[in-house]
């Protein structure tokens, strides 16, 4: 079994070769957008708030097609938004440059 820190490191690798999210294209985000995912796949699924219109919570930084919870499967869930705050850090550190 893998190790926390392991699975959310596979996780940010995966983003960034399968779903294309360099750490230049994270620079585009910089209103706390990652942050914001990243708390919402960290909460659990019964305080996120829906207006009952759209699949994904209230305050989805982003469409809802990327919304993408898995709602059986909580540590799936912490690992993205583990890999999603690894990608905030990239990117405020880079911006530091």
């Amino acid at each position: 079994m893998k190790a926390g820190i392991e699975l959310i490191a596979a996780e940010r690798q995966r983003q960034i070769e399968v779903e294309g999210w360099t750490s230049e294209h994270d620079t585009q985000h910089f209103s706390d957008e990652l942050a914001t995912a990243a708390s919402l796949y960290a909460m659990p699924e019964r305080q996120r708030r829906y207006d009952g219109i759209f699949p994904c919570p209230i305050n989805f930084p982003w469409s809802s097609r990327w919304w993408k919870p898995s709602p059986d499967d909580r540590i799936r869930e912490l690992v993205k938004a583990g890999a999603l705050i690894a990608a905030e850090i990239d990117r405020i550190q880079n911006s530091a440059k």
